[in-house]
């Protein structure tokens, strides 16, 4: 196991490492689209933080519920909740566009404006893609969480919503800062329903995974690799804070 383990570590370094060697040949200190990579990274950085609050806003009852409750269709529901983890970025997307298309698409387009080839496009996309991550996530801190703490609320006067914001959310705190965490982080890098969705725009609807496509697109292999440095660079920062996160609650 520690040779599979160790073979593991070795590939990731050596396309690390390749990548950086070929960044460096490509003088990316010179390269003169510095405007362009930080509304990337300021556009990428808004729509994730957008999406992934609502994403966290609408599972924290919903993945509640499933953590307490039995009723019939649940396996079905829960089933069909799951669906955006597994089905194809892209698949999603175009299920958004097609949506748009019904009459009931364009009436929702007419009261909050325009989402195809727009801004608000990505945020949409970013959510249905992270919203099954994020009922998964946490339903699993809700199910970790003793019920016996709930029930001695109870026993002492609160009602149920007083127990859920008193006694579970507070418990279910650093669950809650990891699972955004993780859905943020997804949403960052999210590309197939964004481009489908909301297109591949320089400078409006280029989050930083849609720059890296462009990029190589227009043969700029300088420019990706940047935007894939930067990727790397907000996944291992959210990755060791979450950790850093784990080893303080168990300490």
């Amino acid at each position: 196991m520690w040779v599979i383990a160790c073979l593991l570590i070795s590939a990731f370094i050596a396309l690390f490492v390749s990548m950086l060697i070929e960044l460096g040949h490509g003088r990316a200190l010179s390269s003169p689209h510095f405007g362009e990579i930080s509304f990337a990274i300021r556009l990428s950085l808004i729509t994730a933080t957008i999406a992934s609050t609502f994403a966290l806003l609408v599972s924290v009852p919903v993945a509640y519920l499933f953590s307490r409750h039995t009723f019939f269709g649940k396996d079905f529901v829960d089933t069909l909740l799951d669906l955006p983890i597994v089905l194809s970025p892209i698949a999603l997307g175009a299920m958004l566009l097609i949506f748009f298309n019904t009459p009931l698409g364009k009436h929702i387009e007419q009261q909050f404006g325009p989402f195809v080839f727009e801004v608000k496009g990505i945020i949409l996309a970013q959510f249905f893609v992270v919203v099954g991550l994020s009922l998964r996530l946490l339903r699993a801190t809700f199910e970790g969480i003793d019920v016996e703490y709930e029930n001695l609320a109870r026993t002492l006067g609160y009602d149920k919503m007083r127990v859920f914001l008193k006694v579970v959310l507070p418990m279910a705190g650093k669950g809650l800062v990891s699972s955004f965490l993780l859905v943020w982080g997804r949403a960052i890098g999210e590309f197939g329903a964004t481009v489908t969705l909301a297109g591949a725009t320089t400078m409006k609807t280029e989050t930083i995974p849609v720059a890296i496509y462009l990029s190589f697109e227009s043969a700029d292999i300088t420019s990706a690799l940047v935007y894939i440095t930067i990727l790397i660079v907000i996944s291992l920062a959210i990755l060791f804070f979450i950790r850093t996160i784990k080893v303080a609650d168990r300490e």
